[in-house]
């Protein structure tokens, strides 16, 4: 059975029950579940799902918890999505990750893991940001550093070969038959459409380079 792990911030957690490991409950109710909900219907008993991902986790606190919350469970397919928090907690404390650093820690992680589980296959997904009532007040600072980070996770896909699961441009284009409020609560949580809008992607790219 193929084991999928799901990594990342708030956007991956959607309140999942840490009691359970793994199962309905532990799926989060945003992307993962619905990801985990289609590819049980097209492949039943096939695929098994784990969400890792921790609200308000930037990369190095992904980082901090990998051996216990990726390595010890042996995926077979990690997914990662990362890089909102690592700004905006700079904005809100001066605690965020800058690029550079962001960069190597992910580098660490991707390097690292693949030389604990080889074989190992990476989905990358980028971070992206609209219009809210969490993004406003910063956004001409917010937007730029979101998309620099956007922009190294892209280039660290294409260096190791890992499918690349683009997000800003597909809620840009989203944008244009619904307002930032249908996507996004509030500029940086997904709305039910727009985790659906997620998932969409992230199944695209998955069947495109995994799926049997």
């Amino acid at each position: 059975m193929k084991r999928i792990l799901f990594q990342g911030d708030s956007i991956t957690d959607t309140a999942r029950n840490r009691e359970a490991k793994t199962g309905f409950n532990a799926y989060g109710c945003g992307y993962t579940n619905f990801v985990a909900g289609e590819l049980c219907v097209e492949a039943p008993g096939t695929v098994e799902f784990y969400n890792r991902g921790v609200s308000g986790d930037r990369v190095v606190d992904l980082y901090a918890r990998w051996r216990r919350d990726c390595i010890q469970l042996k995926p077979d397919v990690i997914s990662i999505l990362i890089g909102v928090n690592d700004v905006w907690h700079e904005l809100g404390g001066g605690n965020g990750v800058p690029p550079k650093r962001f960069e190597k820690v992910l580098r660490m992680l991707i390097e690292e893991t693949r030389e604990e589980l080889p074989g190992v296959k990476f989905m990358l997904m980028e971070p992206f940001l609209l219009h809210g009532s969490a993004t406003n007040e910063h956004y001409d600072a917010f937007f730029p550093e979101v998309r620099t980070r956007a922009e190294i996770v892209e280039r660290l896909a294409k260096e190791y070969d890992i499918p690349f699961v683009p997000l800003q441009s597909v809620f840009d284009e989203a944008l244009k038959v619904a307002d930032d409020k249908h996507w996004a609560i509030d500029g940086v949580h997904p709305s039910h459409a727009g985790h659906a809008l997620i998932a969409k992607q992230w199944i695209a790219a998955y069947k495109k380079h995994f799926a049997e």
